[in-house]
C-alpha cells in the first residue's frame, strides 16, 4: 500500500496503537495539522484536542492530553500523557473531574504558572464529554 504510514500513539503506560493508516489530523500547539505519507520530517508539541485517523473507509478519534509528536516521511509517533477513545469515556467520573478542575481554575489568576495547566484539564475532559455524547469525530 503505496498511501500509508505507521501510527503509534504512546503512553508512559502502553503502546495505544500501532497502525498502517493513511490519513492523520492532530492538534499542534501552534494550530492543527494532517499528515499523509512521504510528509516532510517535523518534532512539534500537541495541545489537548482531538487526534483523528484514516484508512479507506476506516477512522477513529482519540481525545489526547497534550505532548509530543514525530513526524517522519514513513511513520508518526505520538506520544501522549493519556490517549482516550469513545468507548473509554466514564462519563460520570469525567463530569465530576471537570468541575473540580473548574473550580480550580476560578480561583486562578491568567499569569499564575499553573493556570494553563489547569485550564488544558478543563479542555481535556470537556472533549473528552463531546466525544462520549458523540459532537467530536
Amino acid at each position: 500500500m503505496a498511501g500509508v504510514f505507521l501510527l503509534e500513539i504512546v503512553t508512559p503506560q502502553r503502546v495505544v496503537l500501532s497502525k498502517e493508516v493513511e490519513e492523520l489530523i492532530a492538534p499542534g500547539r501552534d494550530g492543527e495539522f494532517g499528515v499523509l505519507r512521504e510528509h516532510t520530517p517535523f518534532i512539534t508539541t500537541l495541545k489537548p484536542g482531538r487526534v483523528v485517523w484514516k484508512s479507506g473507509s476506516e477512522s477513529e478519534t482519540y481525545i489526547i492530553d497534550g505532548g509530543f509528536a514525530e513526524v517522519w516521511p514513513d511513520r508518526t509517533n505520538l506520544l501522549v500523557n493519556l490517549a482516550v477513545r469513545r468507548e473509554d469515556v466514564d462519563t460520570e467520573k469525567v463530569k465530576a473531574e471537570l468541575e473540580q478542575a473548574q473550580d480550580r481554575l476560578k480561583g486562578l489568576k491568567e499569569e499564575e504558572p499553573e493556570h494553563r495547566k489547569v485550564l488544558e484539564k478543563v479542555e481535556f475532559l470537556q472533549l473528552q464529554l463531546e466525544l462520549a455524547a458523540g459532537r467530536v469525530g
